[in-house]
C-alpha cells in the first residue's frame, strides 16, 4: 500500500526583517504536528521563496514578517507564484499585521493570517484542515 505523503511546509522571511524567533518557533510547532518544514533563512526576496518553494515542492509558504513590508512582499510572493504556474502553493502569513491589512491581503491571495497572540495549536489545525499534499 502506498504511504500518503506529509505536507511539506516553507517557513520563509522575505524583506529586511531580522527576526526569526517567531518563525523558528512555528517551524517546530508544523515540525512536531508531522509535517515536513523548509526554512528558508532570513532576508529573502519573493523570487528566491518561490523559486525554493518550487524546488522543494512544498505544499505551503508561511511568510513572516516583522518590519511591515508585507503589504507589498506577501502579494508580491503570490503573484510570482501564478507567474510559475505554482499558484496551488497556499501561502499564509504571520507576524507584526494590523488589523487593516489583512482584508486586502487576503484579497491579494494570502489564505490566512496569524497576528500575535495566535495560539500555536490554532495555526496547526487551520494548516491541517486547509492543505493538502500536491
Amino acid at each position: 500500500m502506498k504511504q500518503k505523503r506529509r505536507v511539506r511546509v516553507m517557513v520563509a522571511k522575505p524583506g529586511l526583517d531580522g527576526h526569526d524567533r517567531g518563525a523558528r518557533i512555528i517551524a517546530r510547532a508544523y515540525r512536531d504536528a508531522g509535517f515536513e518544514v523548509v526554512y528558508s533563512g532570513l532576508h529573502q526576496t519573493p523570487e528566491e521563496i518561490v523559486e525554493a518553494a518550487i524546488q522543494e515542492d512544498v505544499d505551503m509558504i508561511g511568510l513572516s514578517s516583522l518590519a511591515g513590508a508585507h503589504k507589498y512582499l506577501f502579494p508580491r510572493t503570490v503573484e510570482l507564484l501564478r507567474e510559475k504556474s505554482a499558484d496551488d502553493i497556499v501561502v499564509c502569513g504571520g507576524g507584526i499585521i494590523p488589523e487593516d491589512d489583512i482584508p486586502p491581503l487576503k484579497e491579494a491571495g494570502i489564505r490566512e493570517v496569524f497576528t500575535p497572540g495566535t495560539a500555536l495549536d490554532d495555526i496547526v489545525r487551520w494548516v491541517k484542515e486547509n492543505v493538502k499534499p500536491r
